[in-house]
């Protein structure tokens, strides 16, 4: 089919996010593709070097906006050892999952409309790195439309994802003074037993019981065997689900303060992505749900802990609906992996949601 076509020629034209060249060529691979289905040519944009798409359908007011992202986490040379291929049912390659496959799901979902006009398509380059350089796109164009439908890959068993944990990232540094370790260790200030105490500090303030998850990864301190450490940093992955407890987070995070005698604690970063809240696709999910039924789809909801570009749109208030991409499973991993049998019934419910929302408003208590 088609649609088998065009994902292979998106996951055959590789595009880790960190190579500007690379995600470059995947732009003009994915503007090729939807152009030849859309008829339109896409509006480049370049941001910080890398490279953005958006097709605005239509003179009339912007109603829908599809999300999805081109850039993958997988570097140059994942195909030789995970190529792409279709068998038994399954298609597999680097990126399929998340999202080359909901790329083109986009595209002929779109293809399939009579008039949609007032249909935004905007494919980003930087979703893997936290999109530093499309936020800023991806929010502004939100404002001006209705409804966000992201077609990143679905939750486990194709349902869609109508909760994501919102993410903050920090790097806490700490100062200390050197000294030889065995010739005068008094009179140093060690920041690796700075760094474990705040290590510490920082775990406790994860409370499973919401959700919240506060979790120290990357750590690093001193020079040699010999020298007391002067400096040392370790990084934190937050997630939240909620507003209220990402900014109680940030709080505790910049309050925290030195225990070892003469040591400083500083604290960078922040709040990435706000969480995208359950009452954000309530409304738009429940309209996906009876189209599915309509045509033979019954649809499931979950709630995630990893973000996309949704986690923006929800959170200016517009209502946004996620995980409308391909069903399977493994993103990141070498087991990733989509079912060909839900191609075709996932791209026609995404196609009917489209058409549904160019004459039907979906309010929330967020934005009215």
């Amino acid at each position: 089919m088609n649609l088998l076509n065009d994902i292979e020629r998106l996951v055959t034209c590789e595009s880790p996010s960190t190579d500007l060249a690379a995600v470059a060529r995947s732009a003009d691979v994915t503007a090729e593709v939807g152009t030849a289905l859309l008829r339109e040519q896409p509006e480049r944009i370049v941001l910080d070097g890398r490279t953005h798409l958006r097709w605005r359908l239509g003179s009339g007011p912007r109603k829908v906006l599809l999300l999805g992202h081109h850039d993958t986490v997988w570097p140059i040379g994942t195909l030789d050892r995970i190529p792409f291929e279709v068998r038994d049912g399954v298609l597999r390659g680097p990126g399929c999952f998340d999202m080359k496959t909901g790329l083109a799901m986009i595209f002929h979902a779109v293809a399939a409309l009579d008039a949609p006009d007032g249909v935004t398509v905007l494919v980003t380059g930087d979703e893997e790195l936290g999109s530093p350089s499309s936020r800023g796109l991806i929010e502004t164009e939100a404002r001006e439309h209705r409804a966000v439908l992201v077609a990143e890959g679905s939750a486990d068993g194709g349902a869609l994802k109508t909760e994501r944990k919102g993410t903050s990232n920090y790097e806490v540094r700490l100062h200390g003074r050197a000294a030889h370790a065995g010739l005068e260790p008094e009179r140093g200030v060690s920041a690796t037993i700075e760094a474990a105490h705040q290590v510490l500090a920082v775990s406790r303030l994860t409370d499973l019981a919401v959700g919240t998850t506060v979790t120290p990864t990357v750590l690093a301190a001193g020079t040699t065997p010999n020298t007391v450490a002067a400096q040392g940093k370790f990084l934190v992955d937050v997630r939240v689900r909620n507003l209220a407890e990402q900014m109680r987070i940030d709080e505790a995070m910049r309050a925290l303060r030195p225990v070892v005698d003469g040591a400083k604690v500083e604290v960078v970063g922040g709040p990435n992505r706000p969480p995208l809240e359950r009452e954000m696709s309530a409304g738009l999910f429940e309209v996906a749900a009876r189209l599915g039924a309509e045509i033979g789809v019954e649809l499931t909801q979950a709630a995630v802990g990893g973000a996309s570009d949704g986690n923006f749109t929800a959170g200016l208030g517009v209502p946004t609906l996620d995980g409308l991409g391909a069903v399977g499973g493994g993103a990141h991993a070498d087991s990733e992996h989509v079912l060909v049998s839900e191609l075709v019934p996932r791209t026609t419910l995404l196609a009917a949601l489209v058409r549904q929302l160019l004459v039907e408003q979906i309010c929330t208590t967020c934005n009215n």
